[in-house]
């Protein structure tokens, strides 16, 4: 059984800024945007934000089979940063830092220009399990603060880390870019983006993947 770099059983929360669990302060990030999260769901009403559509929009139909990729999201984040907490802190940091970035980037642009969408059915086309999910889905998340999408970005950030990843099997690399684009598709066949959304969270991307890995950048010149 691989052995973890860190031995975790020895830590309290005295030891955090100690150099062998200092990397575990990252995550205090996810506690600092869920509440900027909140308070800008709050604070910003429906009827000042950006209505965002393109085209496009129309031409993607309704399809309740992509919640499934859609809330997986949330257990690939878990099971990337927890592997990485693990037996890669290296790339720990680099995906958290990813993270951070673009989740100060996208709620800054919350802020500054709010946007929703108007996208959402009125009436499925089907009634199951699935629609049920969407809805209750709906009733969770607010229809506000979608562009650029964190679902894109952050899933992004996920597949580029996986990829450098070393010893890592080709088979879960390949599996990791599948769910990804999948995940980005479910953004717009639930209805819960404008593909305006998904090709905001591009620069994005962009823009976290430099300073993650300028070090690397800077090695190829």
């Amino acid at each position: 059984m691989r052995k973890p770099e860190v031995n975790y059983r020895a830590f309290r929360f005295s030891k955090l800024r100690q150099p062998q669990y200092s990397h575990l302060l990252l995550l205090l990030g996810w506690v600092v945007y869920l509440l900027l999260f909140f308070l800008t769901e709050r604070l910003i009403p429906a009827q000042s934000c950006y209505s965002v559509h393109i085209v496009l929009d129309d031409w993607i139909p309704f399809c309740e089979v992509f919640w499934i990729p859609y809330v997986f999201w949330y257990a690939l984040i878990v099971l990337s940063l927890g592997y990485f907490l693990l037996y890669h802190i290296d790339s720990f940091k680099r995906l958290q830092t990813y993270i951070i970035i673009t989740q100060a980037v996208a709620l800054t642009v919350y802020v500054v220009f709010p946007t929703r969408q108007d996208l959402r059915p009125e009436v499925f086309p089907r009634e199951n399990f699935l629609t049920q999910c969407v809805k209750l889905l709906y009733r969770v998340d607010t229809n506000t603060g979608v562009c650029p999408s964190l679902h894109v970005a952050i899933s992004l950030g996920i597949a580029s880390v996986w990829t450098k990843e070393k010893g890592i099997s080709r088979w879960w690399k390949a599996f990791v870019v599948v769910t990804v684009v999948l995940i980005c598709l479910s953004t717009m066949f639930i209805k819960q983006h404008s593909a305006v959304d998904l090709l905001a969270a591009i620069p994005v991307c962009l823009l976290a993947e430099g300073v993650v890995y300028r070090d690397r950048l800077a090695a190829k010149r």
